[in-house]
């Protein structure tokens, strides 16, 4: 069992923006409840989360869709079609599964990856770009037209006030990480968090009422399925872009950023957009109500 619980104070830039520090409970590797400052990285984190969110009641779940299929088929393209000898692939179609596609979806994304059926050439390919505020930002794109693809993004930037940046300019800022949501449904969210640590997790945190797993990029598929083994509720499991450090923004950098999100995320051919903003509470709650 974890010994006491470890209290590490909130960095001074907090208190200075006038904003009052949170907490968050962090279960580390070696056991240890350690109950950490949540004001840095917690908008960063529920941006992601009301991202989540909107997905699953958006009306353009087809879209959703259609983005999700490609990344099956990229990932059957890349390795094996069997999932089971294909942990990229085993973790695309979890995603898909999370987000209520159908079976046979999947299996038609599969079939047109391997070869088996008729289907678009596919270029994975990532933009980095500079946001309102300085904010960085990362753009996985997966397309068969990368000219569409690079002009679209460049057209979202501008009119965001931000601008396209040469390749590594930002991505230096970010490391891959895996990250698993799991939702209590009611139950002790510390409690599943210590259950989770036993999965080989790299860390665990409580967060608004829902249960971060972060696991290294190569290591996510087995730690979801040894979730999944333990009837654990998996609301969603992903790798990750995640930001070694964040900008604060204030209120309207903050909303620049955020529709710059939006315009991006609702590019087809783009599949992931990452960024190193914080985001204030009070706009992302804002941002929740009136835009999910």
């Amino acid at each position: 069992m974890p010994g006491p619980i470890a209290i590490t104070p909130c960095p001074s830039p907090i208190w200075e923006r006038g904003e009052r520090p949170t907490r968050r409970l962090a279960v580390r590797r070696d056991g240890a409840l350690v109950l950490e400052c949540g004001g840095i990285m917690s908008g960063h984190s529920k941006w992601s989360t009301i991202k989540r969110a909107k997905g699953a009641n958006d009306a353009k779940r087809s879209q959703i869709f259609t983005k999700l299929a490609r990344e099956i088929a990229v990932a059957a393209r890349a390795g094996d079609p069997n999932p089971d000898v294909n942990p990229r692939l085993r973790l695309a179609i979890d995603k898909a599964r999370d987000s209520n596609m159908p079976k046979d979806n999947i299996e038609r994304a599969i079939k047109r990856g391997s070869g088996t059926a008729e289907g678009e050439a596919l270029q994975e390919i990532t933009y980095e770009g500079f946001g309102p505020g300085g904010t960085a930002i990362l753009v996985d794109v997966l397309t068969d037209n990368r000219n569409r693809a690079v002009a679209d993004v460049r057209n979202a930037f501008t009119r965001a006030g931000g601008n396209l940046g040469e390749t590594g300019s930002v991505s230096w800022q970010f490391e891959s990480r895996g990250l698993i949501v799991l939702n209590p449904n009611g139950g002790d969210a510390e409690e599943l968090a210590l259950q989770a640590m036993d999965t080989g997790a790299d860390d665990v945190r409580v967060e608004g009422g829902s249960v971060e797993v972060y696991t290294a990029p190569d290591a996510l598929a087995e730690v979801r399925k040894a979730l999944s083994e333990t009837d654990t509720p998996v609301e969603s499991a992903e790798l990750m872009k995640m930001p070694k450090n964040v900008i604060p923004l204030d209120d309207g950098k903050a909303k620049a950023v955020l529709r710059l999100l939006d315009a991006l995320d609702d590019l087809d051919d783009v599949q992931r957009v990452s960024t190193n903003a914080d985001f204030p509470e009070e706009v992302l709650a804002s941002y929740g109500e009136n835009d999910g």
